[in-house]
């Protein structure tokens, strides 16, 4: 027994690990192609671009472990079966689930590691990544003045250059406008030529100037009049602006203003925050209730029942004031329009304070949510092995054909039903723990029939099989057809 298990061990962790790696690049590259146009001309160096990889290759391993165990379970099962060695482990007497049990095994631990990595390792991830990612969303692009367009990027100035040379660096015709100031085009440099280049290790940009005009509008300050200004004109051979470029650089934002997401807590503290929300609601509830009261201008002093005339009577101070006959119709229109005001009043509070209840209700069921999903996404990797090594043995087909087109399938599947699922739970339509496990317990259900088509040697995928069904229905059809024409010509 000892080398049927090494022998399906050895099938199967090859598989696992060339999966596990092949599915956490498909998922990196799905990352890189979302947000490429953050990252292009900004120069982040190599560094950042690493770093990058490494937090988010760690945040898709829990969605891609059971989508790798899947395809390991197919492809190990598989190669057994084309190869004939499950047949001929199963022609000695040796039971399925037995040649299933030492590989069960290592699905169970892969689920107790990825239960590990889900609430330990991808909060952690999830801080680093979406922080950087947040940093490297806002770093300006770096600097590219092209001809004839309006640059802005530069805070305070607008820059134009009619022509641009081949070596980046020498430029004809050029137009600064100069709006440090705020006050509109009152500060205009025009030159004939120029150059660009940057210093001190790329922080600030140079505009050397050659020939040119610098037009500058200054009001009178001691004149009453806003309108009077001074127009003063420079003309220079040779001139030299220099520009920070503090702007365009990568600034790190503190991390700690991103802890409050769920996706950065672990399940204690995404217990604690829902557990904080459901205070906070039942606090806001009777407070509200303590303070609908004032919308009311009366109480009802008693209530019982007319036996006699079969009718709740309502009776109180304010109830028998206004219960008496009233002659004056301005005084019933008062009452009347009081009382309409008051409604109003009382229905645009409720409606109020039920959206703000809506809104934190949906908060809490957010955080509770990705606490369940902690435990959901270990468990489905025990269950797409169930289903990868159930179809593996009935299918009896190895390599990337057959396994991959079923594990995309079942995969999708599950993707669908957890978006289902989780939005359901969310909107509060269903609950938290219905809405979270539901796709792991209908693939459940899959995996057992499947196992147990596999342990009765079903041959779910022969299309002899369909074949013979097909006969029979295209037979029994016929027969019906037949009985039915005899019976009208009779």
């Amino acid at each position: 027994m000892k080398k049927i298990d090494s022998l399906v061990i050895k099938s199967f962790i090859g598989p696992f690990i060339l999966t596990t790696c092949v599915v956490v690049f498909i998922f990196l590259m799905r990352f890189l192609m979302l947000y490429f146009n953050d990252f292009v001309g900004k120069d982040l160096g190599y560094d950042v671009f690493l770093k990058l990889f490494v937090y988010f290759s760690l945040i898709t391993v829990p969605i891609s472990l059971p989508l790798a165990t899947l395809l390991a379970s197919l492809m190990c099962f598989g190669n057994l079966g084309e190869h004939s060695e499950l047949t001929a482990i199963k022609a000695s007497g040796i039971p399925i689930w037995r040649v299933l049990f030492p590989t069960l095994v290592f699905a169970f631990g892969v689920s107790i590691f990825s239960f590990w990595f889900n609430n330990t390792v991808a909060p952690w991830a999830n801080l680093k990544g979406y922080s950087l990612l947040y940093d490297v969303k806002t770093t300006k692009v770096t600097l590219n003045i092209k001809e004839g367009i309006f640059y802005g990027e530069l805070p305070g100035y607008k820059i134009k250059v009619q022509e641009k040379f081949p070596d980046g660096k020498t430029l004809k015709g050029i137009t600064i406008y100069n709006h440090t100031s705020n006050e509109g085009n009152i500060n205009v440099t025009i030159a004939d030529s120029g150059k660009m280049y940057t210093m001190l290790n790329n922080n600030y940009l140079v505009f050397e100037l050659f020939n040119g005009t610098n037009y500058m509008d200054y009001k009178n300050a001691q004149s009453g009049s806003n309108n009077e200004t001074q127009f003063v004109k420079n003309s220079f051979k040779k001139n030299r602006l220099v520009f920070p470029l503090e702007s365009f650089g990568m600034k790190r934002t503190d991390e700690s203003q991103f802890k409050y997401h769920e996706f950065m807590k672990d399940v204690k503290g995404l217990a604690q925050q829902v557990d904080s929300i459901h205070k906070e609601i039942e606090t806001t509830n009777r407070v509200q209730l303590a303070t609908m009261d004032q919308y009311y201008n009366h109480h009802l002093k008693r209530i019982y029942k007319d036996t006699t005339h079969k009718k709740v009577i309502l009776a109180g101070k304010w109830i028998d004031e206004r219960m008496k006959p009233q002659n004056d119709s301005t005084k019933v229109l008062e009452v009347f329009e009081s009382a309409f005001n008051q409604a109003k009043s009382v229905q645009d509070h409720y409606k109020t304070n039920l959206d703000i209840w809506k809104s934190k209700t949906k908060d809490a069921n957010k955080a509770d949510v990705e606490r369940w999903h902690k435990f959901t996404m270990a468990f489905a990797c025990f269950v797409m092995f169930l289903i990868g090594s159930s179809l593996g043995s009935i299918i009896k087909k190895g390599g990337f054909g057959m396994p991959v087109l079923i594990s995309i399938t079942f995969f999708i599947l599950m993707y669908v039903l957890m978006q289902l699922g989780d939005k359901y739970a969310k909107e509060s339509i269903v609950y938290v723990i219905i809405g979270v496990w539901m796709p792991d317990l209908i693939l459940l259900l899959f995996g057992i029939y499947f196992l147990y088509k596999a342990t009765n040697d079903a041959r779910l995928f022969d299309s002899d099989i369909y074949d013979i069904y097909i006969d029979k229905a295209k037979t029994y059809f016929k027969t019906r057809f037949r009985r039915k024409a005899s019976i009208h010509s009779a």
